[in-house]
Formats: structure tokens, sequence, C-alpha cells
């Protein structure tokens, strides 16, 4: 369907068909090819990982009440949904902020997963995404559950965390921009690690930090039907935007029924 990006493989497979005299087109279902491998395509194109950004909010835009409560917001449904993307990502991407407010494991979980995407991920040779840590202030401890599942989980820190770790556990150095984590060198990174593609599942400071970067490729939001009102917590945080000239732009891609809920599909306009 296409010709490998990768520099160093590029074209030679074939040319080995063609000098064997077999008779090879491509270009068949490009789009599709592409949609399959978006991931490796953006990394071999860019350097930086294909990332979609999921968000869960209610009709009104928001993604917790005032309280902090947000479990749940969206259906068993649209939980089931997500599992089914977090199996096709090579990485999952969170802060230190949810897991200190929610604990998550942030894996695969084979049993939520649809008949069709569990026979494409046999539980047998299931592989769990990399779970990334943004954590800048080394506040996530080796008890939270997010280290003690199967897989490993890499931290994004601005410096060295001295606390026994499982081997599973690995740390990222990224230094830091006007005072926070620089998310653009640590896409750089996680690129240079082979990563494809991350899953970002966070709050609305780091989906808003993402977003102002220019970091995200598509937005998955899963709308409630339902109204948690004005003084429950917002979508996602962009401080100092003030024209909507500077506002991120996407476009709907898709637009689909999850169980009650509506999932909304968008990618960069």
């Amino acid at each position: 369907a296409m010709q490998d990006p990768n520099p160093q493989v590029a074209g030679r497979g074939l040319y080995r068909l063609q000098q064997a005299g077999i008779d090879v087109s491509h270009g068949l279902m490009m789009s599709e090819a592409e949609q399959l491998n978006k991931g490796f395509l953006k990394r071999m194109r860019t350097g930086f990982p294909y990332i979609q950004l999921k968000l869960g909010a209610s009709l009104d835009g928001r993604t917790a009440m005032a309280s902090g409560e947000s479990q749940w917001i969206t259906s068993p449904q649209a939980r089931r949904d997500v599992q089914r993307l977090r199996a096709q990502s090579h990485a999952i991407l969170t802060s230190s902020a949810t897991v200190l407010a929610d604990d998550p494991a942030l894996t695969v979980r084979w049993s939520e997963l649809d008949e069709q995407t569990q026979g494409l991920y046999p539980q047998h040779n299931l592989r769990q995404p990399v779970r990334i840590v943004i954590d800048s202030q080394n506040r996530v401890t080796p008890e939270h559950r997010i280290v003690q599942q199967p897989g490993e989980t890499w931290f994004a820190r601005t410096q060295e965390d001295s606390r026994e770790w499982p081997e599973t556990v690995r740390t990222l150095l990224i230094p830091e921009h006007k005072g926070h984590l620089d998310l653009v060198v640590l896409m750089m990174q996680l690129g240079k690690q082979q990563i494809n593609s991350i899953w970002v599942e966070a709050g609305p400071t780091l989906a808003g930090a993402l977003l102002q970067a220019g970091l995200v490729d598509e937005l998955i939001v899963y709308i409630a039907p339902k109204l948690l009102g004005n003084d429950a917590r917002g979508l996602c945080t962009l401080p100092g935007l003030e024209k909507l000239a500077d506002a991120p732009q996407f476009k709907f891609k898709e637009i689909r029924h999850v169980g009650p809920d509506v999932c909304l599909h968008l990618v960069g306009a």
C-alpha cells in the first residue's frame, strides 16, 4: 500500500522484489495504510509521537465536581471504548496530579475489551502500553498503583529521585521551560525512545498545556448527557488565551454514540 518511510530501510524491500522479477505496485489503499500506521509515520517524519488526548465531560464541558469527584461522569460503555483505544496505543501519558487524585492503574483490562479487540490482542500476549507520568516534583511514590502494574512505568522528571523503585520503573530527566517541565523536549525524547503513539488521560492542566504547545494530533471527547453546573471543574486550562485567533483549532472527523454518551473525534485543523 505504501513505502516504508524509515530511512534505514525505505525502498529496499521493494527494490529486492523488483530485482527478482516480481511486478510490484504501491499506493493502493494508501490512506487506509497511513491511518493504521499514523504513529510510526509521524515519528519517522517529525521525530515526535502521535498524540491523542482523551477527555470526558458533561454537556456543559465540566470534568469533575468542585470537590474533585469525577467517577463516573461517562458511562461503562465509554470506559470500555477507552480500553480499546488504550490497547491500540504505544504509551499512556498522565500527570502526577492525576495519580495523586485518583491512583489509577492505567492498564489495558482485557476482560473489558469488546470481542473484536480481544481477537486482535489475545490475552496470553497482551502488551501493556508504557505508562508515562509527568512528575516534576517527585510526588508519586513506589506504593501508587500505576507503579505496581505489569509492564513499564516511566517518570518524566526535572530532578533525580533517590527512592528505591521496581526494575520496571525508568526515569527521563527533562529540562524546564518557563518554570514547567518542557513538554516539547519530552516528546522529542519519547520519539527517540521509539514511542510511536501516546494516549493522554490527565486533568485540565496537562491537557491545556499540551494543547497550547501544539502537541495534540487528535481529541477524543466523551460527552455525557448531564449538567454539572458552573462550579464544576472545566475541560482544560488555557491561561493567557485572549483572542479567538489564538484558540487551538480542530475539525470534526467522526461523531458516534457510545452507549448513552457521544464520542467526538477531532483532528488538527
